[in-house]
């Protein structure tokens, strides 16, 4: 069975993320065909179009990890009503110089948590445009804008009371990696 090399970008640096726990936690319900790779982005420099001909090794490791993934899961908090600026400056990064964007034609999906009631709804949309300008095909359905509550990740996996409402995003998720990938 050939595995399928999934990059997890986690738009959260904070050490105790309830990004960071739900990608954790929903790796665990990949199949098995599907490996994780966590993107790390915290130690990337802010983008600067005049390093474009000489990238900080960061950024060329970056580039690379996306570039030998076979799909993307991106898993962002809401910042003032969109992606926080760190998830932003990783994209631009991998989309850079002009021309030589690591992000296209990658299948994507988007997931996140937030301890308000709609979740990460309007992030979510703001980085669907992103990716959609990037033309990364992005799973449409289910969406999945998850409210922070007890339980929801329990001992590092989904909770028993989501575990299936969420089998459902990584199932689809599974299936439109397959089909674009």
């Amino acid at each position: 069975m050939n595995q399928l090399n999934i990059a997890i970008v986690v738009g959260s640096l904070r050490k105790e993320s309830f990004n960071r726990q739900l990608a954790d936690a929903l790796v665990k319900q990949f199949p098995a065909d599907f490996k994780a790779q966590f993107i790390r982005i915290d130690d990337l420099p802010l983008y600067n179009q005049d390093d474009d001909g000489s990238p900080a090794p960061q950024v060329t490791r970056l580039r690379e990890e996306v570039k030998a993934a076979d799909a993307v899961l991106f898993v962002t908090p809401e910042y003032n009503r969109a992606i926080p600026g760190v998830l932003k400056n990783a994209i631009d990064h991998a989309s850079r110089p002009w021309g030589q964007s690591v992000w296209k034609g990658k299948p994507a999906a988007v997931i996140g948590v937030s301890v308000g009631a709609i979740g990460t709804a309007l992030s979510q949309q703001h980085l669907r445009n992103v990716l959609a300008y990037l033309d990364m095909p992005t799973l449409g359905q289910p969406e999945m804008f998850l409210q922070w509550k007890e339980g929801l990740v329990s001992d590092g996996a989904i909770g028993p009371d989501s575990r299936q409402f969420v089998q459902g995003f990584v199932d689809a998720f599974a299936a439109w990696v397959k089909k674009h990938a």
